[in-house]
């Protein structure tokens, strides 16, 4: 599927093949379309935003209008992917009217595909209500960061049985409302696998073992580029911290020494012109 757009269509298809689907978060312009030509499947402006491009303990004070904006700069960059915006906290938690309402907006405004928020049973009436306002909706489960108040941090969800179980059955009710997807995220690898295998879509697991129908991370997680918390299911394929840190000091360094700028980064005039000006 390299050069074909990336679709809810090829969602499903990737399930039924036994394809990866491979999404990375994106909150800007540069970032997306970067990862848009290296044929990522699908980028997620996620409400993590609010913690790595805004500089927020948590994901709970971003807005609606924060994640449009975003919303927007990622839909400019990418060509082939298919851009997911998050819901954000009290986006959808009041009313259906404000849910649709809200979900509109991202779509419309911030120009993604697809909209995905978090919860289980207790949002399916929210859920049912968007598909039926034709926007396509990815589900959430397992650690659901708006909810960490109620979980006491960032903590797996799933472990006991009663956990697990309720895990599962929310899944196939997410399934039943009409989500195309449904995003895992730091629950046990052998609960991943049973939902995986008793879904007809996909799973796109985050913290939650190899045995999804895909994975997600945070784009900056991945390449090395923020630093105040790595998760334990990350894994760094760069190290762009230090690297940003060595070529920002090499450039104080040679702008201090007059090195930068040097004859080829400047422009010149004649020297005619130049006496008249003395």
């Amino acid at each position: 599927m390299a050069n074909k757009k990336f679709t809810v269509s090829s969602f499903l298809k990737a399930k039924e093949k036994g394809e990866k689907i491979s999404m990375l978060t994106a909150y800007d312009y540069s970032t997306a379309k970067l990862l848009d030509e290296a044929e990522i499947d699908s980028l997620l402006v996620g409400d993590s935003l609010g913690m790595v491009m805004l500089g927020y303990e948590n994901t709970l004070k971003v807005t609606v209008d924060d994640m449009i904006h975003h919303c927007k700069a990622v839909s400019r960059g990418a060509k082939r992917a298919m851009v997911i915006g998050d819901m954000p906290f009290l986006s959808y938690h009041v009313s259906v009217e404000d849910t649709i309402r809200n979900a509109g907006r991202i779509i419309q405004e911030g120009g993604v595909h697809a909209v995905k928020l978090e919860g289980g049973r207790e949002v399916i009436d929210k859920i049912r209500a968007i598909v039926k306002a034709q926007i396509p909706v990815i589900g959430h489960l397992g650690l659901t960061p708006q909810s960490i108040n109620i979980f006491g941090g960032f903590k797996v969800q799933g472990k006991s049985e009663e956990q697990a179980r309720k895990i599962i059955e929310d899944a196939l009710l997410l399934q039943e409302a009409g989500v195309f997807a449904i995003v895992l995220e730091c629950v046990p690898e052998g609960l991943a696998k049973i939902i995986s295998k008793r879904l007809d879509i996909p799973t796109i697991g985050i913290g939650a073992g190899k045995y999804c129908d895909g994975q997600v991370l945070v784009a900056q997680d991945m390449l090395g580029m923020y630093t105040d918390f790595v998760p334990k299911f990350v894994k760094q394929y760069s190290n762009l911290c230090d690297a940003i840190k060595e070529s920002t000091r090499s450039y104080i360094e040679e702008m201090r020494r007059g090195v930068f700028p040097a004859k080829e980064h400047t422009f010149s005039i004649d020297e005619e012109v130049l006496e008249k000006l003395y």
